[in-house]
């Protein structure tokens, strides 16, 4: 008779608890590969970013992209004085629909264009930042993919190289966008609302240096060249300056996927709020890289404990790489919302010194 093989049911057992320790061990370097890919994919689109800064850069004599007007100081900063005395801005433009209609945050009114729908409501939209968190600390530094910049990239405001791979809750919200054919379009799951970049400019450099001097903060309205957008060609420390940043905690996120701190629920942690956080981040000198923010936070100590002891030293709020005395306070860039006690950062968001000082240090 001829004797079948077959497996005992020990043998069976023996092969299942193989299977699953081999599983146990390779899920783990695969989510790892997976997650190492998606960092790439975003220093990807840094990297073109960076390329439509440079040529934004030669088309306008190396200056920066912006909103604001170089003589916005002339009114103080103040909308109605601005368009009824001086003239109309550039609008902030955001693109053609499929039908014809053209969207933007409009200012209208004064010497604008009577056609022109906006009013002084979307003043904000043409500063870098504003200073109040009730506003949400907004400006054109979140609108890298308006269509006068975005024109330098692929010409549509909602598209992947505006937004991280990992930054699932923008790309739910905005994907809806990518398959429509015009420039801009109303998004079905977020009518009147507009969901921004992942990737925003650093604001600080887009203000002049005075600004934020390590002298201490000027409000915009004291210097009439506060609005005048500094040149690239001023990046003092241009390879330790950080020109565009993944706005949320991406990397090593542990807090889940919003923050409760914010109103509404849907608002997700910001790079600074977590000591974990490894935000990736474009420089002046177009490289890109992932920051530690526990390493941002040992080079900004390392400033500030330079200064101590120095005669005729500037006010401590200005001593470190970002600065401590603007009306958003000691807590800077939304630091009283943090996830762990030891994230203390708001560099990019609020650099000494704008564009000519620096957010990381080198060797120590």
């Amino acid at each position: 008779m001829k004797q079948r093989n077959a497996f005992t049911i020990v043998e069976l057992l023996v092969v299942v608890a193989i299977i699953a320790l081999l599983i146990a061990i390779l899920l783990p370097a695969l989510g790892r590969a997976r997650d190492a890919a998606l960092v790439t994919q975003s220093l990807g689109n840094l990297r073109n970013l960076a390329a439509a800064n440079a040529t934004y850069g030669a088309d306008y004599a190396d200056r920066q992209f912006t909103l604001s007007g170089d003589d916005f100081g002339l009114a103080a900063g103040n909308c109605g004085t601005y368009l009824n005395t001086i003239g109309c801005p550039g609008q902030a433009i955001l693109g053609w629909d499929d039908s014809g209609g053209l969207w933007g945050y409009w200012l209208g009114g004064g010497q604008c264009p009577t056609n022109y729908p906006g009013n002084c409501g979307n003043w904000i939209v043409n500063w870098p930042n504003e200073w109040n968190f009730t506003n949400g600390f907004f400006g054109y530094y979140r609108l890298p993919n308006c269509k006068p910049f975005n024109t330098y990239v692929n010409g549509r405001f909602y598209d992947r190289a505006f937004v991280a791979p990992k930054d699932k809750l923008t790309m739910e919200r905005a994907e809806e966008g990518m398959g429509d054919p015009g420039e801009f379009t109303i998004l079905p799951l977020a009518p009147g609302q507009v969901v921004f970049s992942t990737y925003v400019w650093s604001p600080a450099a887009l203000w002049s240096p005075d600004v934020m001097s390590r002298n201490g903060f000027k409000q915009p309205s004291t210097l009439p060249g506060a609005w005048k957008c500094p040149s690239q060609g001023q990046a003092k420390y241009s390879e330790l300056k950080t020109r565009m940043i993944e706005l949320y905690w991406l990397q090593n996120q542990d807090g889940g996927p919003t923050n409760p701190g914010f109103s509404g629920g849907y608002t997700p942690w910001y790079f600074n709020q977590g000591n974990s956080s490894t935000p990736n981040a474009m420089f002046y000198d177009g490289h890109v890289a992932g920051i530690a923010v526990s390493e941002v936070m040992d080079a900004d100590r390392r400033a500030r404990a330079g200064w101590n002891g120095v005669v005729g030293a500037p006010p401590t709020s200005g001593r470190g790489l970002w600065h401590t005395g603007t009306p958003l306070g000691a807590n800077g860039f939304y630091q009283q919302l943090s996830f762990d006690m030891l994230a203390d950062t708001s560099f990019h968001m609020l650099t000494t010194d704008g564009i000519l000082g620096r957010d990381v240090m080198g060797a120590k």
